[in-house]
């Protein structure tokens, strides 16, 4: 957790007045006022509420910041989570807590919009966008899959803002049937204030051929996702998740599919008939459409040939190069057909 914040300027002794509190919140915008000595340690906070509560009591902008400090207020130490922290502070409705050692020296600072601010990542994210979506006729004849509108917005973009909400901001689309169209909608991703670039297949290349047109290998791993996958999957989660698994050089995104058996089951030994299952649940894991790349496993791709995904998890594998599953317990469609179209629309 970044404990880094310029706390300092946030800061007065117990000799200023109200009036040199109010030019503290407004010069600082942190919202909060630590109240220290000279050995940097903590005596309470003030807030603007607080001073606007003592305004209401008659004090006046030339009276001592003494008479509305909080000198109880909520503070956590160095090793407080970002979960408990954001917890404290939604639960009190706080937007800053001071972060403080056992003698209350003041260490850094939280900040709600920084603590909620997502990182910004710089791995490129490359989106499957070139499919016909010949399932989805005749809504595909004019239009390609990943524009079609899912409440009122392109499926596509869907996909972009919400990695754009997790700190992603370039972005690689493969475009093939009416690529054009898609190409005039995103265009370099301004509108978005990201970056958008293009793989032109000349021919379908699959779910990983793709990649192969990259004018440069990257330098970071890479997140690949099909432009159907309409999810609440967390792509930072799944980044992190594979990168705390040193060497795994691929990890693929599995979801749970469970289908229900049509009839009833009967269990054999030999000639005996040794039990009875009355249509049973099914439950197996399936590729839910969304990876993540080490760079060396792109050289396991030849340029402008096709090649789907499983296939290129069993070249790495081929080559006792580790590959690794992420179970996606996240919402999850895979917009294929008609009817999951309908019900995403719904």
């Amino acid at each position: 957790m970044n404990i880094k914040t310029d706390w300092q300027r946030a800061s007065l002794t117990e000799k200023a007045s109200i009036k040199d509190a109010i030019e503290n919140l407004v010069a600082s915008s942190l919202q909060i006022i630590l109240i220290i000595d000279s050995n940097n340690v903590l005596l309470g906070v003030v807030n603007d509420g607080d001073i606007r509560r003592g305004v209401l009591r008659g004090l006046s902008l030339e009276d001592s910041i003494k008479d509305v400090i909080n000198r109880d207020p909520l503070v956590v130490d160095k090793n407080a989570s970002t979960e408990s922290v954001l917890h404290l502070m939604n639960v009190n409705v706080f937007h800053a807590i001071p972060i403080v050692d056992k003698n209350r020296h003041v260490l850094g600072l939280h900040l709600l919009n920084e603590m909620i601010m997502p990182k910004k990542h710089n791995n490129q994210m490359i989106i499957m966008a070139g499919g016909k979506g010949t399932r989805l006729l005749p809504k595909t004849k004019d239009c390609p899959k990943p524009l079609l509108p899912v409440n009122g917005k392109p499926m596509l973009e869907h996909i972009i803002l919400g990695a754009k909400e997790e700190g992603f901001h370039r972005f690689v689309l493969a475009v093939y049937y009416l690529g054009d169209m898609i190409k005039d909608y995103f265009g370099n991703g301004d509108l978005w204030d990201i970056e958008i670039e293009y793989l032109n297949e000349e021919m379908p290349l699959g779910t990983a051929g793709a990649i192969s047109l990259l004018e440069e290998r990257p330098k970071l791993p890479v997140i690949v996702t099909n432009a159907d996958i309409i999810s609440d999957i967390s792509y930072s989660g799944l980044l992190e998740y594979h990168n705390n698994h040193k060497d795994s050089c691929a990890t693929m995104g599995i979801r749970l599919y469970e289908t229900q058996h049509p009839f009833g089951v009967v269990k054999t030994e030999g000639a005996e008939i040794i039990g009875f299952e009355e249509k049973p649940i099914m439950r197996t894991y399936v590729n839910a459409g969304v990876y993540v790349l080490e760079p060396k496993a792109l050289d396991f791709l030849e340029k402008n040939q096709y090649c789907d995904m499983p296939s290129l998890f069993n070249r790495l594998q081929e080559e006792k190069l580790r590959t690794i599953v992420y179970p996606i317990h996240e919402s999850w469609n895979d917009i294929g057909r008609i009817e999951e179209y309908t019900n995403a629309n719904n």
